[in-house]
């Protein structure tokens, strides 16, 4: 097969190895609101001679169920009593590429439309292409990079779900952070990782080691927004299926046990239509005005946005101070106490947003980044000093404790309402209301412990 970027496939080569008989699968993806691939397994000869054309359809619960896949009350586009009907499934070519770790199989990224061909709003996919066509509309575009941390266990997925996620080996029994000796350990699965995710279209840069037991990154080369965050969702879902073809699996929870939880820091800049970085410029720190009211919005309505990028009641639990976790709604130039964190130099300057953990739906988390950048930049909102110390125990205000303060925040925020649209924050609160509603149902292994004997 004649590869572009290295995995990526355009039609007529996906025709060519159809016919040859090397790819006989092609996966037809969406995104949820949990940040899953979901979709359909196609034969590659239906999906070029009926999907190419027609698209695909999918059931429109797939946007209004937990993460059980249970249905739930309080969606307006999708209920009992509207039916369950389908979604369009209409592929976006751009992202067709191959599956190494699957044979004879490629993937495609799928954008959901209602019949009439109009978009379904609360899509992850399609929010963030309406944000980003705000930034088109100034001949801009917005580049992003994430950084996702994981924990591994010797343990298969099914053997961890039987035991009732108790007594898990996990990959290494120390602080492996930066260690050359603990991620050689498994640099066997590490490895399959890194090369099939090369395989897949993207480019890897490197992979470390972290604090917590197994604990470990990956780390990929920034790239256009919605490409990147496409790449995120990819290799999220391709690193548990190699994990688990290995006998071993893998968590992203934002907060496994109680060591260090997984982040997913996000770093984003903005570039014209020629290249040119528009953050950077000659004002203190390397910034230009611009760039100065986009971190400006970052901060003004970070905590309104949270929900955007903590999602889950276990989100909120990596907020621990002198966790490397942010707490307080603060900048710093290379601070990483702070939850905004301005790195780079020139061309490469940018902000990175330490608030997400591993769970995050990068889509969501993006589209509020730039939003929020946004509001900054039109309406030139002051940039506060940079914070040189540590920012734990600067007295600022800190990011929401919990899901539920939140969501409080979310619902009643009017710049939410303005620019993401009221059905899309009644589409996203009535999630978060769906998750702590399940939470506030389950007895929990800290409840029993705590009060099985001695109350």
């Amino acid at each position: 097969m004649r590869l572009r970027r290295g995995g990526r496939v355009d039609v007529r080569e996906l025709h060519d190895e159809v016919r040859a008989g090397r790819i006989d699968t092609v996966l037809l993806a969406i995104v949820d609101m949990q940040g899953r691939l979901q979709g359909k397994r196609l034969s590659a000869r239906y999906f070029l001679q009926e999907v190419l054309g027609h698209a695909a359809e999918g059931c429109n619960y797939l946007l209004a169920v937990d993460v059980d896949m249970n249905t739930v009350d309080g969606y307006a586009m999708s209920s009992w009593e509207r039916g369950y009907g389908d979604f369009v499934m209409k592929p976006d070519l751009s992202t067709l590429r191959r599956v190494p770790w699957q044979e004879g199989t490629t993937l495609v990224m799928a954008d959901l439309l209602w019949e009439d061909g109009s978009d379904v709003t609360a899509s992850p996919r399609q929010i963030l292409r309406r944000q980003l066509a705000r930034l088109a509309e100034r001949g801009w575009g917005a580049f992003v990079g994430t950084e996702l941390e994981f924990v591994i266990f010797n343990d298969s997925y099914e053997d961890a779900w039987r035991g009732g996620y108790r007594d898990l080996t996990p990959a290494n029994l120390y602080n492996v952070d930066y260690s050359l000796l603990g991620t050689a350990r498994v640099e066997p699965l590490l490895r399959r990782i890194r090369l099939g995710m090369e395989g897949a279209g993207m480019y890897v840069e490197s992979a470390k080691g972290e604090c917590n037991l197994g604990q470990h990154e990956i780390a990929f080369r920034f790239g256009e927004a919605l490409s990147s965050c496409d790449d995120h969702a990819v290799y999220k879902n391709g690193a548990k299926e190699i994990a688990a073809q290995e006998g071993m699996s893998i968590t992203f929870m934002a907060k496994p046990n109680q060591r260090e939880g997984n982040s997913c820091h996000i770093h984003i800049s903005l570039r014209d239509a020629a290249g040119e970085p528009v953050m950077a410029g000659s004002e203190a720190h390397g910034l230009s005005a611009t760039g100065r009211h986009f971190i400006a919005g970052q901060l003004a309505l970070m905590r309104e946005l949270t929900l955007l990028y903590a999602p889950n009641v276990n989100s909120y639990k990596r907020y621990v101070p002198g966790s490397f976790a942010p707490t307080a709604v603060k900048w710093g130039v290379d601070n990483r106490t702070c939850a905004l964190r301005l790195v780079g130099h020139g061309p490469s300057l940018r902000i990175e947003n330490r608030v997400p953990g591993g769970d995050v739906n990068p889509y969501l988390a993006v589209s509020a980044l730039v939003a929020a950048g946004l509001h900054g930049i039109e309406n030139e909102l002051p940039l506060e000093e940079a914070v040189t110390g540590n920012a734990y125990t600067s007295g600022a205000e800190t990011v929401p404790h919990t899901l539920r303060d939140a969501l409080e925040l979310w619902e009643g925020s009017a710049f939410a309402a303005a620019v993401f649209g009221e059905d899309v924050v009644a589409h996203y609160a009535n999630n978060a209301r769906t998750e702590l509603a399940a939470f506030d149902a389950a007895v929990t292994d800290w409840e029993l412990f705590r009060g099985f004997e001695r109350m």
